[in-house]
């Protein structure tokens, strides 16, 4: 029998059907949300196959293929296309995106961290009487701070903050929500 007190479970709802004490599908689709999950499966899947699978899979592992048949089967209602395969390849570009934001970051970091000190030249580099001088500290600088490719927003610099925490705070522009106060 179902979940709640003797009545259907979900699918058995869904099917308009008396729910047998070894209901294949009552303890996985209550009757409350159950039967809107179970018609997607059905939809999707159809009764029979679906009880075939989940009783082919061992009961430790019944659970995990009934989320999956659901999730699959509301994928391909939403998504008649692609179904749950939209939703990969979605998550597969997001992958590929942090994988190459990540490798950005590293050799960031690593420029910053074999560079010299420019503070303790500072009046050297900037020296109105050399200008040549001026030139090697703007390229040396721009080396110093760089800016993250996918940052669209000016930040401040205060005097103190270092280049690993500028580096550190661009990356977390990129993907922390931003809060309107």
């Amino acid at each position: 029998m179902g979940n709640n007190g003797g009545g259907p479970c979900g699918a058995c709802k869904f099917l308009r059907r008396k729910c047998v004490k070894n209901c294949v599908f009552a303890p996985y689709f209550d009757s409350d949300q159950g039967a809107a999950h179970f018609a997607a499966v059905h939809r999707v899947f159809g009764a029979s196959n679906a009880s075939k699978l989940i009783l082919r899979v061992p009961p430790h592992r019944r659970l995990d293929a009934v989320v999956s048949l659901c999730y699959e089967a509301l994928s391909r209602v939403r998504d008649p296309v692609y179904g749950c395969m939209a939703d990969i390849f979605t998550l597969q570009q997001q992958v590929d995106n942090l994988q190459l934001e990540l490798s950005y970051i590293r050799a960031q970091i690593s420029i910053l961290q074999h560079q010299p000190d420019l503070s303790s030249n500072n009046d050297v580099f900037w020296s109105p009487t050399n200008a040549s001088s001026s030139t090697i500290s703007t390229e040396k600088l721009s080396l110093a701070m760089p800016v993250c490719p996918h940052d669209d927003t000016s930040r401040s610099q205060e005097p103190e903050e270092s280049d690993l925490e500028m580096l550190a705070r661009g990356f977390l522009a990129n993907y922390m929500p931003r809060v309107d106060e």
